[in-house]
């Protein structure tokens, strides 16, 4: 049960990098001090060999999650991207009808976003609320503090 995301090429790399850094640099780590604290004798009451056993464990199944992530991941052709809905990788200018302000954000896969540079997820709530509207619609999105109006102003690539 392989879960498709799309990434775009950037997105990917960093993925692919994290992956690496786990397996090459943190995996080597952790044997290591399964192996430190094995040496200090009885592994009944050693608590720094259980630590390491669990620390060990958490690793192996971020770097399973990963793996998994990384073998669905596409990378979006953004020369292709229809730009009269809101799609992935969208670039979305947008009008709160409460308050006039304008914002602009740029739908990406979960693992990119960051409200700071602008790029929102897809599945976050606002991201879900403007998949596939068009310039000029209104869309209507539960946020945690209510309900806000937003409308589309203008669509464009990444």
């Amino acid at each position: 049960m392989s879960n498709v995301s799309y990434y775009t090429a950037e997105g990917l790399k960093k993925l692919k990098d994290e992956l690496n850094q786990l397996k090459d640099i943190e995996r080597p780590k952790a044997s290591q001090a399964i192996a430190e604290a094995r040496d200090k004798g009885d592994l009944s009451e050693n608590a720094e060999y259980d630590a390491a056993k669990e620390a060990q464990g958490l690793l192996e199944l971020k770097i399973s999650k990963l793996e998994e992530i990384v073998a669905g991941a596409r990378i979006i052709d953004e020369s292709q991207l229809d730009t009269s809905k809101v799609l992935v990788l969208s670039t979305v200018k947008l009008k709160n009808q409460s308050n006039g302000m304008e914002m602009k954000y740029t739908l990406v896969a979960e693992s990119e976003a960051d409200l700071k540079t602008g790029k929102i997820s897809v599945n976050s709530p606002i991201g879900k609320g403007l998949l596939g509207k068009s310039v000029g619609d209104e869309a209507e999105i539960a946020v945690p503090n209510g309900k806000i109006k937003l409308t589309i102003l203008e669509i464009t690539r990444a």
